[in-house]
């Protein structure tokens, strides 16, 4: 370990940023090595169209490292199957993030909202690398902490680099969408997204309970505290949280090329003109995470074109389904597949204008065991999740 004023008063000088509304976790944030769980992890290649990444493999007194460490950023740690701690010097991965240690500030938020106290037990869904369990660790105490994640190395490596600063949580390798290891938690906090919403963890949390976690590909950040009825209730939070979806497998499924080689430039099925104008989804992502609720699986895909402002937003399903709509002088809307993924689109917004445009934090959760939802505060529209 660094001599300790190189990283205490880094971890301190992080912890007044990101506990300023959160005092009560100004401690743990300043007297946790996160250097000491993420010593390598990945950067992305700029401008790569190949989603490349260069492994970050620093000395451990290096004031870059230290920088890094204890920035309010999310460090990425593994890529598709390609942990950084097994890459040699100059190797590159391709893909997508499987693991990171997500940025210090979304953790205490969550962490905040979650409310946990002293002598509550905990379960983090999510180790990654370790540091939302050493902060509940430190805060809660070791015995009240169980965190699981997919990954067997991913939690053997957090076990011992926490360990190696005196923290010793309860860790555990499994699927955390099936069955949980103990029971009765007061707290469950993910750091992975999900749809459904595992029964196993609404099971699992105790009346009075509260569970903190994401919609899968969406922002959607839900609070929800469980009844006497064995159903949790609440609702979605105003601020968004993105993470990765939890996955059983060494990567997640593959991108769907095929149908969108399809998709690209060919004539569709079904030629029409848009219903209104062509909405940009990386821009109004309300009605992109509708649509996920509404019309779940559906990957999306967007190019501008700068030499004649054309914009082009695809829509791709695994069934073979697609959509491209062409914004610009002479709007069109192309279709095939066995459904008609843009009319579930404009549909979505329609309905979503008859609903008065209700902001997204205004849905009201509902979460049971057999069977959650999300609702629209006029109760008239309903998401399975």
């Amino acid at each position: 370990m660094p001599v300790a004023p190189e990283w205490t008063e880094a971890a301190k000088a992080l912890a007044d940023k990101v506990t300023a509304e959160a005092p009560a976790w100004h401690d743990a944030v300043s007297n946790t090595p996160r250097h000491l769980l993420v010593p390598r992890w990945w950067q992305r290649v700029p401008d790569s169209p190949m989603r490349e990444w260069d492994v970050v493999d620093l000395p451990d007194d290096s004031p870059v490292r230290l920088q890094a460490a204890y920035s309010d950023e999310t460090l990425v740690t593994r890529v598709g199957p390609a942990h950084a701690d097994h890459a040699g010097t100059g190797d590159r991965a391709m893909g997508d993030p499987t693991s990171s240690s997500t940025l210090p500030g979304l953790i205490v938020s969550m962490a905040r909202q979650l409310d946990a106290r002293n002598g509550h037990r905990v379960l983090d869904v999510g180790t990654g690398s370790g540091y939302s369990a050493a902060l509940f660790a430190r805060q809660l105490g070791d015995d009240n902490v169980t965190s699981v994640d997919v990954d067997p190395y991913l939690v053997e490596a957090a076990r011992t680099r926490l360990a190696g600063f005196g923290r010793t949580p309860s860790l555990y390798a499994i699927d955390a969408t099936g069955e949980l290891p103990g029971s009765a938690y007061d707290r469950i906090m993910a750091t992975v997204s999900v749809r459904p919403v595992p029964a196993s963890w609404l099971r699992a949390l105790r009346p009075g309970g509260r569970l903190v976690t994401t919609i899968a590909y969406t922002a959607l950040l839900i609070s929800a505290d469980m009844g006497t009825d064995g159903i949790a209730r609440g609702g979605v939070q105003p601020d968004p949280a993105t993470f990765m979806e939890a996955r059983r497998a060494a990567d997640y499924p593959a991108k769907l090329n095929d149908v969108f080689a399809s998709a690209k430039e060919r004539e569709g099925e079904d030629v029409r003109l848009p219903e209104g104008p062509v909405p940009d989804l990386w821009q109004e992502w309300p009605l992109r995470w509708l649509y996920e609720l509404d019309t779940p699986g559906v990957e999306t895909r967007a190019a501008t074109y700068p030499e004649d402002g054309r914009r082009l937003v695809w829509l791709l399903a695994a069934d073979g389904s697609w959509a491209r709509a062409e914004d610009g002088s002479r709007p069109l809307v192309h279709q095939g597949g066995p459904r008609r993924l843009w009319d579930d689109l404009e549909r979505v917004r329609r309905t979503w204008e008859e609903h008065g445009c209700f902001p997204l934090h205004s849905l009201q959760a509902e979460l049971h065991p057999e069977g959650s939802s999300l609702r629209a505060p006029d109760g008239g529209w309903k998401f399975a999740i």
